[in-house]
């Protein structure tokens, strides 16, 4: 790659060691990276071969994760190595049974690059979503090694089509096929000439379905929502998420409220405790034979909020007063409305949720209000907008078969 790309590179990596000394992700990123060498020399055979699967973090990993599950579906004996730039992917799918092996990926420098490509001795590399590591992918075009990204987007604003992104149009270059979410990005590549592309649409579709239908009851969420007239669920919340949804909430008793929030240590605990008038009991702290009688209900544990959406009727999804909204699939997904922030841009299935009224994003809390006092007083209202996000996840089935199919062949279960 250009000197200039590699020396941003290098810089990247001093910043990260610096961070490091006061910030846990950081801390954790030199530490697994600096294991991954030894770590892949102990768990990989020699011989190679491996499907090599990259994700930057645990978004990314649930688009590639229905692939993963297609494959050793289809072929049991497969062997993947599984990787991640981020701690926030890693530290939790470090043990994901369906990989061989799971480590962090090296810093993108030419000598990690020729380690880590000499212990894998990858048959096959997938790139997930926004992952263009320009000396990977150069080194496998010269190894001949079948590179493919999937679920990938590309926006106009992107340094791909700027006049001066020729040094990222040759990692595009790298692919041999580039698996895109939507036609917009196909025509974007297109016009800078990079024409190996198939619109198969986003895995997360397939997995969100997964998902739904293999989702764990919990009869202590049951029994809380059994005697509600309404639930509101809310979704991977931050504050500002939580300024708007609560005070609603605490002016309608009829109303019962689940927060998830994106975290929950003990401070974040008590500010959102604080905040709600009514009865209110943490997840871990809950009893049989209490629930009924509580009004709001907080998660402080993780893994269970794509199962929990079943038991509300609306859900508001947090993050869109931040960085980006998080997955509304996950909860479109049960034929319930979904609500969330401005910061919305990035997501094509919000831009279409709006669209077709299966989703509606807010700026502030009169218009968080009205959308909601809309579906509390008309159960046809919320019926036929749940009706709409239902069909819309359903319509947009399909992807991970297409990729599967394009990258290993046909094939039967």
């Amino acid at each position: 790659m250009d000197p200039l790309y590699n020396f941003g590179i290098r810089a990247y990596k001093a910043a990260v060691k610096l961070a490091s000394h006061k910030n846990n992700k950081a801390k954790l990123m030199v530490k697994g990276q600096a294991q991954t060498f030894e770590h892949l020399r102990q768990r990989l055979d020699p011989a190679g071969g491996y499907i090599w699967i990259h994700s930057s973090s645990l978004g990314e990993f649930e688009q590639a994760r229905p692939l993963i599950e297609m494959i050793k579906t289809r072929n049991p004996e497969a062997r993947i190595v599984l990787s991640f730039f981020s701690p926030s992917g890693y530290e939790v799918r470090k043990n994901y049974d369906l990989a061989d092996a799971v480590c962090y990926l090296p810093f993108d420098l030419i000598h990690n690059v020729k380690r880590f490509l000499d212990i894998v001795k990858p048959s096959v590399a997938i790139f997930v979503k926004y992952e263009f590591w320009g000396n990977y992918l150069m080194e496998l075009h010269r190894r001949h090694i079948p590179t493919y990204i999937i679920s990938s987007i590309f926006r106009d604003g992107q340094i791909f089509f700027r006049p001066w992104g020729g040094m990222f149009r040759k990692m595009l270059r790298c692919f041999d096929t580039l698996f895109v979410q939507d036609e917009e990005s196909r025509q974007l590549l297109a016009d800078i000439n990079i024409t190996n592309v198939v619109v198969a649409g986003d895995t997360r579709f397939d997995r969100v379905v997964t998902v739904r239908d293999s989702a764990r009851e919990f009869p202590l969420i049951q029994e809380f929502a059994s005697n509600a007239k309404f639930t509101l669920v809310m979704g991977s919340s931050w504050q500002p998420d939580e300024d708007i949804v609560i005070p609603y909430f605490n002016a309608h008793p009829d109303m019962k409220l689940i927060i998830a929030p994106h975290e929950f240590d003990k401070e974040r605990l008590l500010s959102i405790m604080g905040r709600i008038d009514r009865k209110t009991v943490l997840y871990t702290h809950a009893h049989k034979g209490q629930m009924a009688s509580c009004d709001c209900l907080i998660i402080n544990t993780f893994g269970l909020l794509s199962s929990l959406y079943r038991y509300g009727q609306v859900a508001y999804i947090g993050g869109g007063f931040g960085s980006g909204i998080h997955n509304i699939n996950e909860a479109a997904v049960y034929g319930m409305p979904v609500i969330f922030g401005p910061n919305y841009h990035k997501f094509r299935e919000a831009h279409e949720l709006i669209a077709c009224e299966g989703g509606f994003t807010i700026s502030d809390a009169e218009q968080f209000a009205t959308i909601m006092d809309k579906f509390v007083s008309s159960t046809e209202e919320l019926q036929r907008c749940g009706n709409i996000a239902a069909n819309y996840i359903q319509s947009h089935l399909g992807a991970t078969q297409r990729i599967y199919t394009s990258i290993f062949g046909a094939s039967t279960e």
